[in-house]
């Protein structure tokens, strides 16, 4: 009944394995597959929805796509939240739906001008 829950999944992979060894089933070359569909079913959801889709049997190709896609979630979470960061708060970051005119009352888009709705210019 492992589950990753807060590990990440090289720590989930390591304890994966290590239980492994008290199972003899999951050592044999038949149960190859069984060995992957467990190890699926204990990720979290939001890689298990990535992971198990691709019907990945091969169990050491399964931990590697696995840990990848858990670094490149981890690396791009911290990237947007630096990124956010850096913006600050009390910036005017001009949005092109902002009706700063009072608009014409209609509700519907605003036609363009030609002009940049960031600064007013051409």
């Amino acid at each position: 009944e492992l589950k990753q829950g807060n590990m990440s999944v090289a720590e989930y992979s390591a304890k994966f394995e290590a239980l492994c060894v008290f199972s003899p089933h999951y050592n044999t070359v038949e149960a190859e597959d069984d060995k992957c569909v467990k190890f699926e079913s204990g990720l979290r959801p939001d890689i298990k929805q990535l992971i198990g889709f691709s019907e990945i049997r091969d169990f050491p190709t399964l931990m590697t796509k696995a840990r990848i896609w858990d670094e490149d979630g981890k690396a791009k979470t911290s990237y947007y939240k630096a990124m956010n960061d850096r913006k600050g708060k009390g910036h005017d970051h001009g949005k092109p739906y902002d009706n700063k005119g009072g608009g014409n009352g209609s509700g519907g888009r605003k036609q363009g001008n030609g002009l940049c709705y960031k600064c007013g210019e051409r």
